[in-house]
C-alpha cells in the first residue's frame, strides 16, 4: 500500500512538472519567436517600402485610419511587441511566412485585401482595432 501511495505521488509530481514545462516552454518559445519577428520587422528595409505602398493607396489609408481615434484603454494590446506576439500565437509562424513570401514576390491590390481578410478572420474585432491603431500611430509618427 505504501508503494502504491508513493507511485501515485511520483506520477502526480511528474505530471505536474511535465505540464509546467509544456505550458511555460511553449509560451517561452512563442515569445522568443515574436521577439525575433519584431526585431526583423524593425530592421527591415521593407518598412519604408510598405509605408510608400500604404501612402499610395487611399483605400488602405482609410482602412488604417479607423484606428486613429481609438480609446487605447479598451484595446487588448497597445504596443508593436504585444501585437506581434498576438499575431504569431493566433495566426502561426508558418502562415506569417507564407504571407511574407507572397509580399516578397510581388502583391496586387486584390491580394492585399485577401491577406487582410485572412488576418481578420483569425483575430477578434478588438484585436483588429488594436492593430489598426498601432499601424496608424506608426505611420503617422
Amino acid at each position: 500500500m505504501r508503494f502504491l501511495k508513493s507511485l501515485v505521488a511520483i506520477l502526480i509530481i511528474v505530471g505536474g512538472v511535465g505540464f509546467g514545462i509544456y505550458h511555460f516552454g511553449t509560451n517561452f518559445i512563442s515569445n522568443k519567436i515574436a521577439d525575433s519577428v519584431t526585431d526583423e520587422m524593425e530592421n527591415s528595409e521593407n518598412v519604408n517600402e510598405i509605408k510608400q505602398m500604404v501612402n499610395s493607396n487611399p483605400d488602405i489609408q482609410q482602412y488604417i485610419a479607423e484606428g486613429a481615434n481609438v480609446n487605447e484603454s479598451d484595446l487588448p494590446f497597445t504596443t508593436k511587441e504585444e501585437a506581434v506576439k498576438t499575431i504569431v500565437n493566433t495566426i502561426g509562424l508558418t502562415e506569417i511566412q507564407k504571407m511574407q513570401s507572397k509580399y516578397e514576390r510581388g502583391i496586387s491590390q486584390q491580394e492585399i485585401w485577401e491577406l487582410i481578410n485572412e488576418i481578420e478572420s483569425k483575430l477578434t474585432e478588438e484585436e483588429i482595432l488594436a492593430l489598426k491603431a498601432i499601424v496608424y500611430n506608426e505611420f503617422n509618427k
